[in-house]
């Protein structure tokens, strides 16, 4: 017995949902029928799918894996069904052998690979789906699963690079940030205890030190409250439309991680659209799904700005071209791409470039960092130095 969702309103004209049971659609719609109920909608039920099958997640990179594995299989000459069924034999995580084996077993039933797929929408992204099945309609899965799994890859090394360079900062200020704090909770407690005893007088560096030592000694369930609170505010802050557009706004503004986030904006961007026009994708339909290759809501709304003008007749180049958030050369591109009807080819090249100008930023970022964090270093090293020996020193110039 198969299950099915349904929608429908009874003899009051009530709306009513819920799930079915029957051998097939129509038999379900009839069952609804006899109690009474007018059908609205119906389908086949589907389990909700999370990241975590099997107690494991499916990673980018595992994603990655098996969308070459299928690919270099499919073009070798193997049907798809027989290549999920190669795939799951080759596979060792518990969490991607029941991901393949649901969609060989559905696959073998009749449905589409991308009927399939939407079935996973939080491991396949909508990128993926509409070149699967733009794949199928022509006939090209092999070439398309091929251009996914280069794109795929390109795109999990521009990421790693990103991560790689913000991986030494977020350690040293993460041990600053650990060392700190045992000195003001141990140290300077028992420093202040020695200078009462004493009866020294204590220079203005000091008195701060003293001051935020037992600030966070005595009042810590406050910081933990207001820092609680303030992360909670933030949260739900950052999701309100205002909240969206002032963190977007900001993120492109600052000093050098400014450009990098652009660059790295621009290259997903260009890259997604261009494998969707690429791979046959209705140019209406790539730019909305091109939307979410960015959580930057300001290229979202461009890109839904831009929709509506080519949906209205405007060449794609014209709303980028007049769009301060889009370099010069990206409206150039374009407006070459489609005046030689090879607009795939030009986002493509204009992907490649915006991935070097980010690598450049990367590199600029990465010169920068390390000085900028000796200086950070140095200043919170000396007055920590020259606020616990200043007393000291006061103390042996009195013997």
């Amino acid at each position: 017995m198969a299950r099915f969702n349904y929608k429908a309103k009874d003899n009051q004209g009530k709306t009513q949902k819920g799930i079915v049971e029957a051998t097939t659609l129509p038999q379900a719609a009839n069952l609804l029928h006899e109690r009474g109920l007018y059908v609205i909608n119906i389908k086949e039920y589907t389990p909700p799918i999370s990241l975590s099958l099997g107690g494991d997640r499916v990673s980018f990179d595992e994603l990655v894996h098996f969308t070459r594995q299928l690919a270099t299989m499919i073009t070798a000459g193997l049907t798809l069904v027989e290549s999920l069924s190669i795939l799951q034999q080759q596979l060792s995580k518990p969490s991607l052998i029941k991901l393949v084996n649901q969609i060989a077993t559905d696959v073998q039933g009749g449905k589409s690979f991308a009927e399939v797929l939407e079935k996973y929408p939080k491991i396949f992204p909508p990128i993926y789906i509409a070149l699967v099945k733009a794949g199928e309609a022509s006939g090209k899965l092999d070439v398309i699963l091929s251009r996914l799994a280069d794109n795929l890859e390109k795109s999990r090394s521009f990421r790693s690079k990103v991560r790689g360079t913000l991986i030494y900062p977020t350690i040293v200020i993460s041990g600053m940030g650990i060392v700190t704090f045992i000195v003001m909770t141990v140290v300077v407690p028992r420093l202040t205890t020695m200078y009462k005893e004493f009866g020294v007088s204590l220079p203005v560096p000091t008195q701060i030190l003293i001051a935020v030592s037992s600030f966070l000694i005595n009042s810590w369930y406050l910081i933990i409250g207001g820092a609680v609170f303030l992360v909670m505010f933030f949260l739900r802050w950052k999701e309100t439309w205002f909240g969206k557009h002032v963190l977007a706004a900001l993120s492109l503004k600052i000093p050098v991680f400014g450009s990098l986030i652009k660059e790295a904006t621009l290259v997903e961007v260009t890259r997604t659209l261009s494998m969707l026009v690429e791979g046959g994708v209705p140019i209406l339909q790539a730019l909305e799904i091109s939307q979410n290759a960015t959580g930057n809501i300001l290229y979202k709304e461009t890109f839904s700005a831009a929709a509506k003008k080519v949906e209205k007749g405007f060449p794609l180049s014209e709303p980028l071209s007049n769009n301060p958030l889009f370099p010069p050369i990206l409206g150039q591109m374009v407006a070459v791409g489609e005046q030689t009807g090879k607009l795939g080819d030009s986002l493509m090249k204009l992907s490649v470039y915006f991935e070097t100008e980010a690598e450049t930023a990367i590199r600029s970022l990465t010169t920068l960092m390390e000085p900028l964090i000796m200086v950070v270093l140095g200043l919170g090293v000396g007055f920590l130095v020259m606020a616990v020996l200043l007393p000291i020193y006061s103390l042996t110039s009195k013997f």
